[in-house]
């Protein structure tokens, strides 16, 4: 069993960056591949970034390519998230969610999900 805390959300103007945490529990996270994904009022959860149980993969949607930055700390048990250069359009609730072996940008193959997390960019 995993459980995920997403912290680190919060209002920030266009071009900002803010840096998003996923907290696990359990002693198997290390094994565990993380994605993040994103849901905006209105539409779909989507697919933001992903990484390998040991980091040396990583994953993006076209959107954040070159703007965002997956990353784990296994000792401490976290997954980051840094977003630079932020747009409006990055509004949305952020969740990290974990799965041992998903096929990264698909929602349905992770088996953990956190709460969420408000990231809000104002124009």
């Amino acid at each position: 069993q995993v459980q995920l805390v997403e912290s680190g959300g919060g209002l920030v103007q266009a071009g900002g960056s803010l840096r998003l945490s996923c907290a696990a529990s359990g002693r198997t996270f290390s094994s565990y591949a993380v994605g993040w994904f994103r849901q905006a009022p209105g539409k779909e959860r989507e697919f933001v970034a992903a990484i390998s149980w040991s980091g040396g993969s990583t994953y993006y949607a076209d959107s954040v390519k070159g703007r965002f930055t997956i990353s784990r700390d296994n000792a401490k048990n976290t997954v980051y998230l840094q977003m630079n250069s932020l747009k409006p359009e990055d509004t949305a609730v952020y969740y990290c969610a974990a799965a041992r072996a998903p096929t990264y940008e698909v929602l349905d193959e992770y088996d953990y999900w956190g709460q969420g997390t408000q990231v809000t960019v104002s124009s």
